[in-house]
C-alpha cells in the first residue's frame, strides 16, 4: 500500500478580500510542491466568488511517503506560517491514496439540520395537504354519481388513517344508492 499514489485535499477559507493574497502565495508554493519528489498532479478549486471563500487543493504524489515528505517539510511548514494570516480556518488537509480521497473523510459527520426545522418542514407539507385534499375530495363528492370513482379517488389521494373518514364523510354528505 505504500507504492501506491496518494492524494491530499487540502481546504483553506480564506478571509474575504485576501483573495489576491493567497492567489499570489499559491503561486509561490506550487513550484516548490512541484519540485518535490514523487509530485504527479495539482490541481486548484477556486472559490465561488462573491459566495463561498473556500479554495481546496488537491495534489498527488507517487507514493504516500513522498507527500508526507512534502506536507511535513519545512519549506511548506514555513510557506503555511507565512500564508496563516489569510486563513479564517487553520490549514485543514486530509491524506488518502487512490481514489479514496473522493469520499468524505471518516472525521467528517453528516451534519443534521434541527429538529425545529424537520417539525417545520414536514408540517409545512403534510398540514396544507391534509387540508386541500379531504376538501378537494368533497367537493368531487359533489359532482360524482358513481360510487367507484369516489372510491378511487379517495384510495389514491388519502393515507389509511383518513381513508374511513372521508368515506364516512362523503357517504353522510351524499349517500350513495
Amino acid at each position: 500500500m505504500e507504492d501506491q499514489g496518494a492524494s491530499v485535499v487540502i481546504t483553506h477559507h480564506i478571509i474575504k478580500g485576501k483573495e489576491q493574497d493567497y492567489e499570489e502565495w499559491l503561486n509561490e508554493i506550487s513550484p516548490m510542491c512541484k519540485s518535490s519528489t514523487g509530485f504527479v498532479d495539482w490541481q486548484i478549486i477556486r472559490p465561488i466568488q462573491g459566495l463561498t471563500f473556500v479554495y481546496t487543493v488537491i495534489i498527488r504524489f507517487n507514493t504516500i511517503l513522498n507527500l508526507k515528505s512534502w506536507m511535513e517539510s519545512p519549506q511548506r511548514e514555513r510557506l503555511i506560517e507565512k500564508a496563516a494570516t489569510l486563513f479564517a480556518k487553520d490549514d485543514n488537509y486530509v491524506i488518502k491514496s487512490g481514489l479514496d480521497f473522493l469520499f468524505n473523510p471518516d472525521s467528517e459527520k453528516p451534519k443534521v439540520p434541527a429538529r425545529w426545522k424537520q417539525y417545520f418542514i414536514t408540517w409545512s407539507a403534510i398540514y396544507p395537504l391534509s387540508v386541500v385534499i379531504p376538501l378537494a375530495i368533497n367537493e368531487l363528492c359533489n359532482t360524482c354519481v358513481l360510487e367507484e370513482i369516489v372510491l378511487v379517488l379517495i384510495r389514491a389521494f388519502s393515507t389509511e388513517l383518513n381513508t374511513a373518514y372521508l368515506w364516512e364523510v362523503c357517504s353522510t354528505l351524499y349517500p350513495f344508492s
